[in-house]
């Protein structure tokens, strides 16, 4: 079955600052390497908090679906 959900996506402009990380209810966000923030997709809900958040705008909101 196709699942299709609203998901975070870091862009490369990411100045790995944390902000996004620090505002997600799910922990879905981290900070790798201290060099940029990546997105655990089975924990991430759609909720936007961190694309508001993010100081440089380097986060969007798109459309994911599990199917390959």
């Amino acid at each position: 079955m196709k699942l299709i959900k609203k998901m975070a996506r870091v862009g490369r402009e990411c100045v790995a600052c944390g902000c996004c990380a620090s505002v997600c209810p799910r922990d879905a966000i981290q900070i790798l390497y201290g060099i940029a923030a990546q997105v655990d997709a089975s924990r991430c809900v759609g909720c936007g908090r961190c694309a508001k958040t993010c100081p440089a705008g380097v986060i969007e909101m798109i459309e994911w679906s599990n199917e390959k």
